[in-house]
């Protein structure tokens, strides 16, 4: 017993010392930032009416969570935000799951190519993908409405009520692979002997991908929505690039956007503000999606 105990001792030092950059670097960039935000958030800019002094900080925790709920256009964008992910997030992960199935498929040929070739679009960058959506989105020169021009149709991709829609877009393009990736990933440690069981069973390809495959990868399905969930809270590249093109999309568009305007205006607490509520909303989303994931499988 006691020549095991310094021996453990000695273990964890070691284990301590790999642990440390990590835990430092995490306290550093995620950590602090957090704990400051929320500091922040507590006081209020106090201005001069005649802007003949510089604005001072307040301290007043509540004012700057109450102006944020009543302002309507950051409640709007948290609204738009919660609608866009409820729409793109399961029909993105759908395209990933067929695809991943599709490519772990028996029969599937070139496997590499067409992962390579779903993977691809996550490789360019948001902002590169979002330039050239906006020249396909182009009211005058997109390609796509030069194919419905023989039939007298034109679609106005940047309007008011196909923004959004045009915006889940170029999200699902760019991260369909990405989800992909993981859950085919999941798919290759499915034991080969429960699918030959399943086929001498007599099985056919689609119940078991159904009813074999799809279970057995629910943790790698669950991870993907809640990478989602919290992706499509962050969203601001695509619509931000966008806006350049359109009037549908204003400076609060999104809860980042809404943000990002409060700091343009020099308003941090305000932006702090706003910033904590979403991570609240993001946070409580997710503990409620693992709640009903977990009472659905038990």
């Amino acid at each position: 017993m006691t020549s095991v105990t310094p021996a453990r001792s000695r273990t964890a030092r070691i284990a301590l010392w790999f642990v440390a950059p990590f835990v430092l670097l995490f306290a550093t960039v995620y950590v602090a930032p957090i704990c400051y935000a929320i500091y922040q958030s507590l006081f209020r800019i106090e201005r001069d009416a005649l802007g003949l002094t510089p604005p001072t900080e307040v301290f007043d925790p509540w004012f700057n969570y109450a102006a944020a709920l009543q302002d309507s256009g950051f409640v709007a964008s948290l609204g738009r935000v919660l609608l866009f992910g409820v729409v793109q997030v399961p029909v993105m992960l759908v395209f990933a799951l067929v695809l991943a199935l599709l490519i772990d498929s028996a029969s599937a040929r070139g496997k590499g190519f067409f992962r390579l070739a779903s993977f691809a679009p996550y490789a360019v960058p948001t902002v590169v993908s979002a330039l050239m959506w906006s020249f396909l989105y182009s009211p005058t020169d997109s390609p796509f409405n030069e194919l419905l021009e023989p039939a007298g149709l034109t679609v106005d991709f940047l309007g008011t009520h196909l923004t959004l829609w045009s915006v889940a877009n170029v999200v699902t393009w760019g991260w369909t692979g990405y989800n992909m990736i993981i859950i085919y990933a999941a798919l290759q440690g499915v034991p080969r002997e429960v699918l030959e069981a399943a086929k001498l069973d007599g099985a056919s390809p689609w119940r078991i991908a159904w009813h074999v495959k799809v279970p057995l990868v629910r943790p790698a399905l669950l991870l993907t929505t809640v990478f989602s969930i919290i992706g499509s809270a962050q969203l601001y590249n695509e619509p931000f690039v966008l806006s350049s093109s359109t009037g549908a999309i204003g400076p609060d568009y999104t809860p980042l956007m809404a943000a990002q305007a409060s700091i343009t205006a020099a308003n941090y607490p305000y932006a702090a503000a706003q910033s904590v509520i979403l991570a609240l909303g993001v946070a409580v989303l997710s503990v409620l999606f693992f709640r009903i994931t977990s009472r659905r499988s038990s």
